[in-house]
Formats: structure tokens, sequence, C-alpha cells
């Protein structure tokens, strides 16, 4: 046994990784024996638990827990895209929050890692054409989690949103990989036009709690958007901007903005 776990250990670390913690998490607390055993140790894979957590979730009186449970097999079986990127993200939350302890606690307690996977899927039926099902996961995503992303919306792997309250990404917004954002930060148009009305966050960008990003404008790579700010026109890489409206007020004051979490103005070259 010890041999097939390294073998499979080498193939997916972070799976093999979030089972030796729930292992660890049943004899710590049997309390949550159950849960933790029906939400990880009882599948062979990731992709197994995470479609299994969004299920149960988001199943409603009006969409079982097995009907859900098929379209993120479904999901997870027509793009392997999904599976990499909800690991991705898994390790962007375990390394960027430091409430975060263990790989099994954004899977069982996290709402804004949870409402990313969920996203996931209800992004891949919308590529599929089946947009009222896709409707319907934004919906329940919303009511249970207070995230509402349109399934149009193109995120990025490894994002990390601390918190999650009252998130808002609007149907023709686009996230860049590696980007970090806060609670209550709003992604979206300025008015009633339709077409492309939505920001593009760059990669790695750090979004500070309680931003309004407005508009079909541009946050470069690597930029930092303080709390608060409210963003109306294109922001460059690599700066900081803060205010109402914002404006460039210094560098962002490192390379990763979105991985050193650092918020502090003052902190800015």
């Amino acid at each position: 046994m010890s041999g097939a776990r390294t073998r499979l250990s080498s193939v997916d670390p972070v799976w093999m990784q979030i089972r030796a913690e729930a292992e660890a998490a049943v004899v710590a607390e049997p309390l949550l024996g159950g849960l933790i055993h029906g939400s990880l140790l009882h599948h062979a894979t990731m992709e197994g638990a995470i479609g299994y957590r969004f299920a149960l979730k988001l199943a409603s009186g009006e969409m079982s827990e097995q009907i859900l449970r098929e379209i993120a097999d479904a999901a997870f079986r027509a793009d392997p895209g999904i599976g990499r990127a909800t690991r991705a993200d898994l390790v962007a939350v375990f390394d960027r929050d430091p409430a975060c302890t263990r790989m099994i606690e954004p899977i069982l307690f996290f709402k804004g890692y949870q409402a990313v996977q969920a996203h996931r899927i209800a992004h891949w039926l919308w590529r599929s054409g089946r947009r009222d099902m896709a409707f319907f996961i934004q919906m329940r995503m919303s009511e249970v989690f207070s995230v509402d992303i349109h399934p149009a919306a193109r995120i990025g792997q490894g994002l990390m949103i601390d918190h999650a309250h009252a998130i808002v990404i609007g149907e023709t917004a686009v996230v860049g990989d590696n980007v970090s954002m806060l609670h209550s930060v709003t992604l979206g148009g300025t008015g009633k036009n339709d077409g492309d009305r939505h920001p593009k966050i760059g990669n790695g960008v750090l979004i500070g709690a309680g931003a309004k990003v407005l508009g079909n404008i541009r946050v470069g790579n690597c930029a930092r958007i303080a709390a608060g700010s409210v963003v109306l026109s294109d922001v460059p890489a690599f700066k900081t901007v803060a205010g109402v409206p914002a404006r460039v007020v210094g560098e962002a004051g490192c390379d990763q903005p979105a991985t050193t979490m650092d918020h502090l103005l003052g902190e800015a070259g």
C-alpha cells in the first residue's frame, strides 16, 4: 500500500495531501467523521470530491443532488482543465490566506473557493450551450454563497477570493491567472449598454475589499487596487490605484502583489 501511495502522490500530490489531512482530521474530531469521509475520503480523485461538494451545497427542492453531481462529473470528464484549475485555486488559497492551515479547509469550509469551483462548472455549461442550466447554477451560487458570477465570465486559474461575501462579476468580465480579491468586490458595467462592457483583470492583480471596477477597462498585470476604490479607467501594470475615482498613487510595491497580499498603501514604491 505504501508503494501505491508513493506512486499516486507523484501523479497528484495535492490530492494525496488532502487525503492525509482528512485522515488526521477524522482522528482529531470524530464528530466530523461523516462529513470528512463523505466529502473527501470516499472519493478516488479530487474531481470526485469537488463534484460531491458542489452537488451537496447547491442542491435544492428544484434540483436534486444526483443531477448536479452528474453535471459536475460530465464537466470534469469533458474539460480536464477544470480539474487543473481547482488544484491551482486550492494552492492559491493555501499559500495566500494565513487563516488557511490545511488544504482540506477551503474544500470543506471556505465559500470563496467553493463558489469559484461552482462557477467553473457553470462556465462549462455556458460554453456547451446549456445556458438555462448555467443560469440555475449562478442563481444557486448567489443564494448559497453570496457570490454572483455570470456564467459567461472568464476566470483564470489560481484565483483566491478571501471571505467572498457580496462578490459580483459581470458577463463579459475576464479575470487573469493568480488574481487575489477580497469581499464586496464588483467587476461591473456602467449602464444598460450590451456587448463587451465589463473589466479585464490582468494576471497577478490584487483587488482590495469593497473595490468597484466598472466598465470595459483594463487592469494591467500585477497591479494593486486599494480597498474601497472606484476604478473607472485603465490601470497600468505594476501600479497601485486608490480613491474615488481611483488614481495612480504609486508602484505596486512588489513583483507579485496578489501573492504577497500586501494592502498597505504606504508600502507602495
